[in-house]
């Protein structure tokens, strides 16, 4: 417990420092990267040192029993959790697998290409390595957007920004994503691990329904929740991977769980404030809770949840705890909220929307009938959770202690566990319907653990086998189905470091004229574009039309080519292949009127504005 929370302590310490005097400072530099990563040293190492570990504490026993030999004896036991099965060791080997393959060839070198290992990850590492090029090239922060003209970064872009620190100071790109992912996922093993045991680590590894019971009838082993009409995707491979945001956000998010389960609650199944039994100290708690929404919005917003349901059923030490963290989080959480909406200018993307992404219609790939829906997906997931809700909700009922102040534990998360799932169910909270995962994935960790302590590891061995691999056969099939990918062309090493070298002596504050990709040169060298990737602009909020329409205006050469560059910020315009490829008809006139700046076998570019002076201000 003690190196996880000094470990993520080191990472949120680091990439807030680095923030903050990015914004004092106009930028980031090697100097402020060293200072902000020494600060999070030194944070981790206070952390270390100040961290308790509840489940290695000894016991409190009487007086008079420790003085006895079996007094002794018991101050020496430990949690039941610290003997290892077979099954976590299983686990264990399972976990390396999928942290390894994923991760050490997430970004990989194949003659002239660089490639990835998993399709899901396609277009969303290339808006990331944006991201931390683009916080390394030293534009002052909170940056413009580089995939819009006429916005701020619209995204919790925390873990790229710590990773723009490592390549600051000298670490290469593809080894920094590849270490960073690395260690993430021993965090995230260890927070599962102490939260719900081996269950909740089988529970992230090999969540699924029923699909991947397919390898039965196709006899090939293939990621089948990929399918454009399985909604409930691995949760590995099409998120964790993918939404770098979550490498930090699961692991913080799972202990933040872990210590107020502790603290919240007695070992009596009541909710009297304990806090003897919080791992973190204040500080640390209160500064992974406010900090969350620079790396992960979704996951701030179902922690609140929760915390906003402890707070109505607690005891009055509790509201009075829970009163300190919020109040002490409101300040800062309000500040990273006010920087990735925009300055809170992003136009509110809530909306209700009944079924998820269950309703069948003509744009919905994932849409199927009710039962077809919630079961294909789920499996016996959902049956299990609403038995488990309503033998503990008959319990309480019948035990004549009626009062919603007196919840038993396992209510006390279940019930703000349903809240989050319905929520998702019946509000979108992103634009593309999908995304409500984000918000249900939580609930699914926060049932964890009480749906194997106190339903299935209850009942016979062999009733518990048969619901396991029900519950992960499945997730198990997918997983290393995906895994088992050869790889895809992501860009061309050569054409990427030939751009590089014609940008050294522009202004890292420039804007282009480029085709809108994911994997533009311009993007995977951090500049800045008039438009990106559609689909990346599409999730994010933004309505694009008028802006494309002009860009391609531009393009394309026309009469008022000038014009629209000047009222779209531009300064320089690329013509490349994606733009030779994507822009047939164009006239081309500044081809005619301008000498290129910067030229070679990769294409051209073009300055707009040439009396202007080109610097690059670092």
């Amino acid at each position: 417990m003690k190196c996880l929370g000094a470990g993520l302590v080191f990472v949120n310490f680091a990439t807030v420092c680095a923030l903050l005097l990015g914004i004092a400072l106009g930028g980031l530099s090697t100097a402020t990267a060293l200072l902000s990563l020494c600060i999070g040293i030194f944070a981790a190492f206070f952390a270390y040192r100040t961290i308790c570990d509840p489940d290695l504490r000894l016991e409190p026993v009487g007086k008079e029993a420790k003085r006895s030999k079996e007094g002794r004896k018991t101050a020496k036991q430990v949690s039941p959790r610290s003997r290892k099965s077979i099954w976590f060791w299983l686990l264990a080997v399972c976990f390396a697998l999928f942290a390894i393959r994923s991760f050490c060839w997430l970004l990989f070198i194949e003659g002239d290409q660089l490639k990835i290992q998993s399709t899901n990850n396609l277009g969303d590492i290339a808006l990331h390595i944006t991201y931390i090029r683009n916080f390394a090239n030293g534009i002052a922060l909170w940056p413009e957007n580089p995939i819009y003209v006429f916005s701020s970064v619209r995204y919790p872009a925390g873990i790229d920004l710590f990773n723009a620190l490592l390549l600051l100071v000298g670490v290469d790109l593809r080894h920094g994503l590849i270490w960073v992912g690395l260690l993430t996922s021993l965090a995230t093993f260890y927070a599962f691990w102490r939260w719900a045991g081996s269950f909740g680590i089988a529970g992230f590894l090999f969540n699924g329904g029923l699909v991947g019971f397919q390898i039965f009838t196709t006899r090939t082993w293939s990621d089948f929740q990929s399918e454009p009409w399985i909604a409930w995707k691995s949760i590995p491979l099409a998120m964790f991977v993918t939404q770098r945001g979550l490498l930090y956000a699961i692991p913080v998010g799972v202990l933040l769980l872990y210590q107020w389960r502790a603290k919240f609650f007695g070992s009596d199944g009541q909710s009297p404030a304990d806090s003897s039994r919080a791992a973190l100290p204040f500080w640390l708690e209160c500064s992974l809770y406010a900090s969350m929404p620079l790396f992960h919005l979704h996951t701030f917003l179902a922690l609140s949840i929760a915390l906003a349901f402890w707070f109505l059923i607690g005891s009055a030490t509790v509201r009075k705890q829970l009163l300190l963290l919020v109040g002490c989080a409101l300040v800062p959480a309000t500040f990273f909220v006010w920087l990735i909406t925009d300055h809170f200018q992003a136009s509110s993307i809530l909306a209700f929307k009944a079924g998820w992404v269950q309703p069948v219609g003509p744009n919905n790939d994932f849409g199927r009938p009710f039962f077809q829906f919630w079961f294909l997906n789920f499996g016996l997931w959902l049956p299990l959770v609403l038995l488990l809700i309503g033998i503990f909700a008959w319990r309480w009922w019948k035990g004549g202690e009626r009062s919603i102040f007196k919840l038993p534990t396992n209510l006390a998360f279940l019930i703000p566990a349903a809240t989050i799932f319905l929520l998702a169910c019946f509000v979108k909270t992103a634009p593309w319907d999908w995304d409500n995962t984000k918000i249900i994935i939580w609930s699914y960790f926060m049932v964890l653990p009480f749906l194997w302590e106190d339903l299935i590891a209850r009942w016979p061995e062999s009733i518990r086998a048969g619901v396991c691999v029900m519950l992960f056969g499945s997730g198990f099939v997918s997983l290393f189905g995906g895994l088992a990918a050869p790889g895809y062309d992501f860009a061309t090493r050569s054409e990427i470091d030939g751009v590089a070298v014609g940008l050294r002596k522009l202004p890292i504050e420039a804007r282009f004229a480029a085709f809108p990709t994911y994997n533009h040169p311009l993007l995977l060298n951090g500049r800045k574009v008039i438009l990106g990737y559609p689909g990346h602009l599409w999730t994010q909020g933004f309505d694009y039309g008028k802006v494309n329409d002009q860009l391609t205006a531009l393009m394309n050469g026309a009469p008022n080519w000038r014009q629209l560059a000047h009222g779209l910020k531009t300064r320089y315009l690329f013509w490349g292949r994606e733009e030779k490829t994507n822009y047939t008809t164009s006239s081309r006139p500044w081809e005619r009127q301008m000498t290129p700046v910067a030229s070679g076998s990769w294409g051209a570019i073009y300055d707009l504005e040439p009396n202007q002076l080109t610097v690059n201000k670092r």
